[in-house]
């Protein structure tokens, strides 16, 4: 097969760890034909062009393609994607995230190309301005006529599409986010060196998260949440993982709680290394209030470690309460502080959770499981066509 994947930055972050496993395994793998089309990856999230580089992908960076909405540059954009795809001459096109979707999907429908589109996370989602939140809805919608099918990390997200009137059941398959799984089986760092070189101790009972310092990603309910868990667990000390925009806000945010001592930063990680801090934890926290199916959650299971969420989107998929985490409504600092100091206070139940997540998930979420079901979908989608 000749695919051409496209995704408007290849940033480090789920969607594009997706996009680039896919890339990588249909080209290494199966011996398609495969190129990337992206715009620039700037910006403190970090970049994974380097190690599309290193695989030897077939990468083409747009200048004009950004995530910041703007007419001028969006229709540059557009036309620029177009020429591309009647360069490449795809059998395929496989597009990822809202703009590059948006952009992508028309551009292959006027080129007569079929489409897939994967659904990362809804375009459409809490916490945007109602204005924005109705025009990317109508998008979307008006979108769902350029591909011939949806794609979706998780049940959850099918099914938000399917409420806002977006094509029928038929036309989507789930297929949850693939991974390197054995690096979270086997990490490449010990917990003593992860431990020793962020001066935590070995009787620190450590809850992780990973995710962008950005909005959304729901820090501000764990900071506090953290006056209630520290006043119960003295020794415990919250990982952040990860960089971003909202760094120094926070920081100054807990030097005002008094919490400095029981909050540790790494910075930007490779993805690579993700898998030693979550090994170094005790347990894993995602309080994002917006998220397809946020890959910490799996990734914390296969390492064995259990997990406390918010109850959103895909993350009941996963997090199933009281077998392999604890599930908490979206939102609420008391009951998420309740949820830790479970955790943190019981080995044997985060011994008992952390296994059966292990058992459950670690085949599920193998890249290689992910990439056969794609081009199932592919195969599907030229048969029809």
């Amino acid at each position: 097969m000749r695919i051409a994947h496209l995704i408007t930055r290849l940033i480090i972050g789920g969607a594009q760890e997706n996009t680039l496993f896919s890339v990588e395994d249909q080209h290494h793998l199966h011996g398609d034909q495969v190129c990337l089309i992206t715009g620039p990856a700037t910006g403190p999230e970090g970049t994974l062009v380097d190690r599309a580089g290193m695989r030897q992908l077939d990468v083409r960076i747009l200048p004009q393609l950004h995530r910041n909405l703007n007419p001028l540059n969006d229709t540059k954009a557009y036309f620029a994607v177009k020429q591309q795809l009647r360069d490449y001459q795809p059998d395929l096109v496989h597009t990822h995230s809202s703009k590059a979707g948006i952009l992508g999907r028309r551009a292959a429908h006027t080129l007569r190309i079929p489409c897939v589109h994967t659904i990362h996370g809804a375009s459409f989602h809490y916490g945007q301005p109602r204005v924005l939140h109705w025009a990317y809805r109508r998008a979307e919608k008006f979108a769902e006529r350029w591909c011939q099918h949806f794609i979706t990390v998780c049940d959850a997200m099918t099914q938000q599409y399917l409420d806002a009137g977006i094509g029928t059941r038929s036309k989507y398959t789930t297929i949850y986010s693939g991974m390197d799984v054995n690096r979270f089986l086997n990490p490449s760092e010990s917990t003593k060196a992860v431990r020793t070189r962020l001066g935590i101790a070995n009787n620190d009972i450590v809850v992780v998260k990973v995710a962008r310092l950005f909005n959304l990603k729901g820090h501000d309910y764990l900071i506090d949440a953290a006056t209630q868990v520290t006043a119960a667990i003295p020794n415990v000390k919250f990982l952040l993982v990860g960089d971003g925009i909202l760094r120094n806000q926070f920081e100054s945010r807990i030097a005002a709680l008094g919490l400095s001592d029981h909050f540790v930063y790494t910075g930007l990680v490779p993805p690579a290394d993700v898998t030693n801090y979550i090994h170094a934890a005790d347990l894993v926290a995602h309080t994002s209030v917006w998220e397809g199916l946020a890959r910490v959650l799996p990734q914390g299971l296969i390492a064995g470690k259990p997990i406390v969420s918010f109850d959103i989107d895909g993350a009941p998929e996963v997090c199933i309460h009281d077998e392999t985490g604890l599930l908490v409504p979206t939102r609420n600092v008391k009951l998420l502080a309740d949820a830790i100091i479970r955790l943190a206070s019981d080995e044997q139940l985060r011994k008992r959770l952390g296994e059966e997540g292990r058992r459950r998930f670690t085949e599920q979420f193998r890249h290689e499981f992910m990439t056969e079901r794609i081009r199932e979908v592919y195969r599907t989608v030229l048969t029809q066509r």
